[in-house]
């Protein structure tokens, strides 16, 4: 299993490949900053599931789902 920080990375790895501005960019980032910062990735679930707008958060998740099926 990856470690929350190894998750972090990758996200991170998104959120500069993002067009500035961008809602993938937003979504990347917070995911990045969620992993980097939680215990683990139920906590960091838990995290972005309160994440606003809506639209942010639904990128977010769906990423999240994407880094931790892989």
């Amino acid at each position: 299993m990856t470690d929350n920080l190894d998750l972090a990375a990758r996200a991170q790895e998104f959120a500069d490949n993002a067009p500035a501005g961008s809602l993938s960019r937003t979504a990347a980032h917070s995911v990045a900053i969620t992993l980097a910062t939680t215990r683990d990735t139920d906590h960091a679930r838990s995290v972005l599931d309160g994440l606003d707008p809506a639209e942010v958060r639904q990128a977010a998740l769906d990423l999240f789902g994407d880094l931790t099926q892989a």
